[in-house]
């Protein structure tokens, strides 16, 4: 073998193997998004493997479990307490005044943020919802202890708080009605976004209207 052809052999591996610094190869390996793919722009609808039924899931599991929540609360339906009711569990956790609002905003945010995220429809906006609520019940029920005793405990709800974190940042997936947004393109700056949103909200109500 001559010395031209081994380094042919060398440029043609490492061509092939993803380490060339060709132009052309440098071009592929720059992307935006994981809808690009060795230098073509994959399909909004192309399912990425196993990732986007994965991310169904998800938010199946998290939207469809808030939401009945959020109609047990709101409807007393499911042999829930109903408004009133979570108006006077409200007070008893602390809440000095408008509980009855409270109430309300607590419960539609659980029916709207899990509606939402089932369909997979203004994620961003429906995860924040959910993460604020579920992070609201920590903070009041931390005092109980971390794992579930007797209906006390906070680990349910931080589940679901992690879940509603992990969804802003991995944006719905393809099987979603926001396949074509940018929040499902580029979620990071929505998530963003959102946990500012989220968060700013559970400490404003716990601010102006909790006395522990």
């Amino acid at each position: 073998m001559t010395a031209d052809d081994d380094d042919y052999g060398r440029r043609n591996l490492f061509t092939n193997s993803g380490y060339s610094d060709s132009a052309e190869t440098s071009r592929s390996s720059d992307y935006d998004d994981y809808d690009s793919y060795d230098g073509e722009t994959r399909p909004a609808t192309r399912w990425h493997g196993g990732l986007d039924f994965g991310l169904l899931i998800m938010r199946l599991a998290l939207g469809g479990t808030l939401g009945v929540h959020g109609l047990q609360k709101a409807f007393g339906l499911f042999g829930g307490p109903g408004i009133n009711e979570f108006a006077r569990i409200l007070g008893d956790q602390g809440f000095t005044s408008q509980t009855t609002l409270l109430a309300w905003l607590g419960g539609l945010a659980e029916v709207a943020g899990g509606a939402l995220l089932i369909i997979g429809l203004f994620t961003p906006a429906a995860a924040g919802a959910l993460m604020s609520v579920s992070a609201a019940v920590v903070y009041l029920t931390y005092a109980d202890g971390y794992f579930l005793d007797g209906g006390k405990g906070y680990e349910y709800h931080a589940l679901m708080g992690a879940f509603a974190l992990g969804l802003l940042f991995t944006g719905p997936g393809r099987i979603s009605l926001d396949v074509n947004t940018p929040w499902r393109r580029n979620p990071v700056p929505f998530a963003i976004l959102g946990i500012v949103l989220g968060g700013g909200a559970a400490v404003a109500v716990m601010l102006l209207f909790h006395h522990r």
